[in-house]
């Protein structure tokens, strides 16, 4: 009987340990369960925070930082909104044009130019943003429509002309010029008596927008008294194309009379700032962006801006201008209320001076007072006429890059400038249809 009872006894105990068993493994599993959902609460917790995907079109790093140093003080006023800055560079456009293509663009994105026209109707209105009333005079009409919408914000306002270098024009006794003739007599004066030391003219093959800026800036000027410009955009029954043949023949014999840099096929932007600090370049047809970095050669390093000269007997020197970096945000972005925070956030008058004070041209709202070297040569100018880029306004999208390539053919010799007006005609026809 005892061994019954004894065996009895064992079973309890058996079960006893099953249990007691069991009970550590489920507190084991219970633990680890715990565990899995503290992580997937973490998930939880961060998938709220918002992402807003930021692209723009700036290629210089020292403005670059200024837009990091903007969007870091944003987040941490705005923990819940991480800000993802991209800065593609000269790929800007072909990234934003398969964007298009995929309809995914960006929270965010610089219009580079391009607000109303190629990228309208992808935008939110912001006129009731409390910057929107603030607009400059002068940019206004490029970010607006007639029913009052406005596209972006815009950070920065062209204003493009030449910077010139202070020193050289004094060292030759040469004023600042007004005219195009007096642009090529001072061109003549400081190559013959700097012994080709010294080229006038800047350009570079390589990033063959300098080249662009030639025609985009002249053209404007040749054509100001034109009855034909009043219409746009053009299209290539409405013009005597021949006119262009003008600026293609003087570009030739600039290049020919040695007042283009000689290695323009291979020279890039980037060679600009050095020689200029050195003395070796007078003018170069572009804002003064570039000024750090040649003061980084030469400390001492004086520049001065000037409106294109007039090409026109009886006109006026102009600044070509229009949109330089923007924001706009895209009407489908799945996050409007915080997108629009952010702008603000740029809008503030105290981030519009910081980045104007390193991009060192106006910013496209009232109320901001930069304070770089620059500014007393834009309140100088302050009266002169400012011109939209004849590209953006008469010429169909594309064009632009058929002013570079063109321009390039023609110092190669391998189109005749007699033929320049026709070609553009066949161009302005292949990119209106």
């Amino acid at each position: 009987m005892r061994k019954y009872v004894d065996l009895f006894v064992y079973l309890l105990l058996s079960i006893s340990l099953m249990l007691s068993g069991c009970t550590i493994a489920d507190t084991g599993r219970s633990n680890q369960q715990e565990q899995v959902a503290a992580v997937d609460r973490g998930k939880i917790a961060s998938s709220s925070e918002v992402k807003l995907s930021v692209y723009m079109y700036v290629t210089d790093v020292r403005v670059q930082n200024v837009y990091y140093e903007i969007a870091r003080t944003f987040e941490a006023t705005h923990p819940e909104i991480k800000v993802e800055l991209q800065f593609p560079g000269f790929q800007y456009e072909e990234i934003l044009k398969v964007k298009l293509a995929t309809n995914e663009l960006p929270d965010i994105f610089d219009t580079h130019g391009w607000a109303k026209i190629r990228y309208g109707k992808y935008l939110v209105d912001l006129r009731d943003e409390p910057w929107a009333s603030q607009l400059t005079d002068t940019i206004k009409s490029v970010v607006t429509d007639d029913e009052g919408k406005v596209y972006v914000l815009p950070i920065s306002e062209a204003r493009d002309g030449f910077s010139y270098n202070m020193d050289v024009l004094e060292k030759y006794h040469t004023q600042v010029p007004v005219t195009f003739d007096e642009l090529m007599m001072a061109a003549d004066k400081i190559v013959k008596e700097s012994h080709g030391k010294v080229v006038p003219f800047f350009f570079s093959g390589i990033d063959s927008w300098t080249i662009g800026q030639y025609f985009d800036y002249f053209a404007s000027s040749l054509f100001e008294k034109s009855d034909v410009f009043k219409k746009y955009p053009l299209t290539a029954t409405d013009s005597d194309w021949s006119q262009w043949n003008v600026l293609a023949m003087k570009w030739k014999e600039m290049f020919d009379n040695g007042y283009i840099n000689q290695d323009v096929f291979t020279a890039k932007y980037s060679d600009l700032p050095e020689l200029f600090a050195e003395g070796k370049v007078a003018f170069s047809f572009a804002s003064p962006s570039f000024a750090d970095d040649a003061y980084e050669v030469n400390p001492k390093t004086r520049i001065g801006i000037m409106p294109v000269p007039s090409l026109s007997v009886g006109g006026k020197p102009a600044f070509s201008s229009g949109e330089r970096n923007t924001m706009g945000i895209w009407r489908k972005s799945k996050h409007l209320a915080e997108a629009k925070l952010l702008v603000n956030e740029f809008a503030k008058p105290s981030n519009m001076k910081k980045i104007a004070d390193v991009v060192k041209i106006p910013p496209g709202l009232k109320g901001v007072t930069p304070e770089h070297e620059f500014v007393p040569f834009y309140k100088l100018y302050e009266q002169v006429r400012v011109t939209p880029y004849f590209d953006r306004i008469y010429l169909p999208n594309g064009m632009w890059d058929v002013m570079r390539s063109l321009g390039i053919e023609l110092l190669a010799g391998d189109v005749a400038p007699e033929k320049f007006g026709q070609l553009m005609k066949q161009e302005v026809n292949r990119l209106s249809k």
